[in-house]
């Protein structure tokens, strides 16, 4: 399935979100998530199913000041 990840098309081999951010390396990341400008929080994205041409957002934290 093709979905875009930060605006770069990419290819999944699973739907699930949380088997997508494994997939790209982000299993032991903290990071903020978005499907399509919806913000999906930490204990759902095991549950939360990407559909083709869904538009995944990752937010790594920043140190700032």
């Amino acid at each position: 399935m093709k979905i875009y990840v930060n605006g770069i098309e990419t290819l999944i081999e699973n739907n699930a979100l949380d088997a997508v951010l494994a997939q790209l390396g982000y299993q032991d990341v903290t990071i903020a998530t978005a499907i399509n400008g919806d913000f999906v929080p930490l204990s759902q994205r095991k549950n939360c199913r990407m559909q083709d041409s869904d538009k995944l957002e990752i937010l790594a934290p920043m140190q700032g000041g």
